[in-house]
């Protein structure tokens, strides 16, 4: 029985992270989904109700209470289960944060690009500030491919939830940047961990 709401898009990537976690610990059954339109420019009514910064993920609790960003929602749904904690508890804890918040620093450039792109008219586009972040994106992709691919594929956790959900956004809205060619360590534990049932219930449409 659903006792939450979340506010999401499909195509969302943020969205996506709050999804896979919920089918990773089993907790689907308890979140209704409640789909929205918005862009930068067109607010959702619906969230700007509770969240002003009119951005999603934003998840409806029990008593009414409305958490956004994906960061806080994963945190809070990380503490409503039994199981081990995706967001580790121990010395490991700041490393698996950092690596997570250096994915969502790939998904903040590729949604930023996805909106130069899509929804600036063509006249005004940058393209010295488009190429600042697609280097931003290279650099962190490059990070994970020299140093991490170990700490990766030890454990489908917050980490590893953020960088995949950063990895099938970049197939989904920017194909052309071909990333599995200069990385292909990355490439081959993507397509290890999408054969997972919370990435592959959870693709974007």
């Amino acid at each position: 029985m659903s006792t939450m709401t979340l506010y999401h898009s499909p195509a969302s990537p943020f969205v996506r992270k709050v999804l896979v976690l919920l089918h990773e610990t089993g907790q689907t059954e308890r979140v209704a989904l409640h789909a929205v339109q918005l862009t930068p420019v067109a607010p959702s009514a619906d969230v700007l109700h509770d969240n002003p910064a009119g951005k999603i993920p934003a998840l409806r609790l029990a008593d009414g209470t409305v958490l956004h960003d994906s960061r806080v929602i994963l945190d809070y749904l990380d503490s409503q289960h039994v199981g081990e904690p995706l967001i580790p508890t121990g010395g490991a804890r700041w490393r698996r944060l950092t690596l997570a918040s250096l994915a969502d620093a790939v998904l903040d450039a590729a949604v930023l690009l996805r909106y130069e792109t899509f929804l600036r008219p063509e006249d005004k586009r940058w393209d010295q500030w488009q190429a600042a972040q697609q280097e931003k994106i290279e650099r962190a992709l490059a990070y994970f491919e020299s140093e991490c691919l170990a700490e990766l594929a030890s454990r489908f956790d917050i980490a590893a939830i953020g960088l995949a959900c950063a990895l099938g956004y970049l197939d989904f809205r920017q194909p052309q940047l071909g990333w599995r060619e200069r990385f292909p360590g990355l490439a081959a534990w993507y397509a290890d961990v999408s054969q997972r049932p919370s990435m592959r219930d959870t693709h974007p449409k």
